[in-house]
């Protein structure tokens, strides 16, 4: 009885081993499987949404849909300034809110001042600002300039992009403001107004008169800390 009773002990112990060795197995196998599963996601995961001049105009026909947001606070040390984006300017509309979400503005500057003319901002002289567009997309906006709007004092407008442009299309990134007395009506025709300053215009005083070096870059850097959407 001994002698049977040790050969079904050694039986047992063989089957016992044999399913801790299956399961350990199964195991690897089911994390090798969950890995290669893993891996196929990333590999196969969408490329980021990049903005183009092919899809610009689509993508903020349908942008505008349902984001009607129109009032912004630029954020700056000097203070605060309040801008209202027309509804009329689909586009510039949109694009602003777009950017604003996306966060672009924060931390980039206004780095082209010129004393009772213009505050341009949303450019930087850092890599980051560089990084953000590349992220966001290369692509220029309709000049959307035949909507009756004038450059009038705390008219936000957009500038054309330095490229061969002869339809006076809109760089996206960047914006200024008319700080001069009297408005600068002979921008009327070439510029887009999108916007205008409803609260803030002290403080756009105050970062026009800082002083420049020859190319109307602040000699100390005026910043755009972040924007914010109001409603």
């Amino acid at each position: 009885m001994r002698y049977y009773s040790l050969i079904f002990w050694v039986i047992l112990s063989c089957q016992d081993s044999k399913t801790k060795t299956n399961s350990s197995s199964s195991l690897k196998l089911q994390e090798a499987t969950v890995s290669s599963i893993e891996h196929q996601i990333i590999e196969k995961k969408e490329p980021p949404f990049l903005l183009s001049d092919d899809n610009v105009m689509e993508f903020y026909l349908e942008y505008d849909k349902h984001h009607k947001e129109k009032m912004v606070r630029i954020f700056t040390d000097f203070g605060n300034i309040d801008i209202e984006l027309f509804e009329a300017t689909k586009f510039h509309r949109s694009n602003f809110i777009y950017l604003t979400k996306k966060k672009y503005f924060d931390n980039t500057q206004f780095y082209r001042v010129i004393n009772n003319f213009i505050i341009q901002g949303g450019n930087s002289d850092d890599q980051t600002t560089l990084n953000k567009r590349k992220k966001i997309g290369r692509y220029l906006l309709p000049n959307d300039h035949k909507k009756g709007f004038k450059h009038d004092r705390g008219m936000v407008s957009m500038p054309s992009s330095a490229v061969a442009n002869p339809y006076k299309m809109a760089s996206p990134y960047e914006f200024f403001i008319v700080q001069q007395q009297g408005g600068a009506h002979h921008l009327d025709g070439n510029y887009a107004v999108f916007g205008k300053v409803v609260r803030g215009m002290d403080v756009v005083d105050q970062i026009a008169a800082v002083p420049t070096d020859q190319g109307d870059w602040p000699q100390t850097n005026v910043y755009i800390n972040k924007v914010e959407i109001l409603d």
